[in-house]
């Protein structure tokens, strides 16, 4: 055998062998860490990444009319060589989730949600247009089902997210929020009765909105919360970004805070599409 055959040869068989102990690190990580398995919709791969999440300030409306953050600088580069804020923050601003807890006696607080319900389909749900007309438009088994038949099965643990269109009023609060001379609150949300058919035929474990609730802004008794939460799903409120994914096929990452006990918190969410 010539020299350089000899040496392709050698070359052929280190790189094999650390191809091999690549992998068998790889899957000795995962072991020790307790790595969940990936949704099936991972296995095709995607090609880009959109922010899904709106930025955290104090401008940002909110439910109940006050600033969600605040921040105070405690420390500064000038005078200490470097930077540091304390934050007070409303765990239901901005882009957050609500846990189980939120709406419940006994729930999953925010970090006891499984890994594995935190990387999941994404099913888009448009219903814009009627919400252009009516800022009281909701979600209804008749949304759902035209989604299916043009789509498909909703895919096992997605998660079904409302596009309203209301992402693109965060910057006006009046218009976010809605309220009218009663202070009663005008936005889209998802119907009690689509909530039920997601509960009794999906294994949907999030719901998402790009509103300020998942129930519509004048609920008098917050029926889907009710429903939803305490049967151990999750929700995700002003989600931004639906109007760049597809209705269907896009993977939702959620970046889900940690907090022990927390009943929900800010989220950096984004979908691999």
């Amino acid at each position: 055998m010539c020299d350089v055959c000899v040496m392709n040869a050698v070359k052929e068989r280190m790189l094999s062998r650390r191809d091999f102990f690549k992998t068998s690190a790889a899957v000795g990580a995962a072991a020790t860490v307790g790595m969940a398995t990936a949704p099936a919709a991972m296995a095709a791969g995607h090609g880009g990444v959109v922010d899904m999440s709106h930025k955290l300030s104090p401008d940002f409306p909110t439910f109940f009319g006050v600033p969600g953050i605040s921040m105070e600088q405690t420390f500064n580069f000038a005078e200490h060589g470097f930077n540091l804020m304390n934050l007070a923050v409303n765990e239901h601003t901005a882009t957050h989730i609500d846990a189980p807890l939120h709406f419940s006696a006994d729930g999953n607080s925010v970090d006891e949600i499984p890994v594995s319900d935190l990387v999941i389909p994404l099913c888009v749900v448009d219903i814009a247009a009627k919400a252009a007309e009516d800022a009281d438009a909701q979600v209804t088994p008749d949304d759902l089902k035209a989604w299916i038949a043009a789509n498909g099965d909703i895919p096992d643990k997605a998660c079904i997210a409302m596009h309203s269109g209301w992402a693109a009023k965060s910057g006006d609060a009046a218009a976010y929020v809605g309220n009218d001379a009663d202070d009663v609150k005008h936005f889209p949300g998802f119907h009690i009765e689509a909530t039920q058919m997601l509960l009794e035929e999906t294994t949907a474990v999030a719901m998402a909105v790009d509103t300020l609730s998942l129930d519509h802004g004048p609920s008098p008794d917050f029926a889907t919360h009710y429903a939803w939460l305490p049967s151990g799903r999750y929700g995700i409120e002003n989600l931004a970004g639906l109007d760049n994914v597809p209705a269907a096929g896009a993977t939702l990452v959620v970046g889900a805070p940690n907090h022990v006990g927390g009943t929900g918190g800010p989220a950096r969410i984004f979908a691999m599409v």
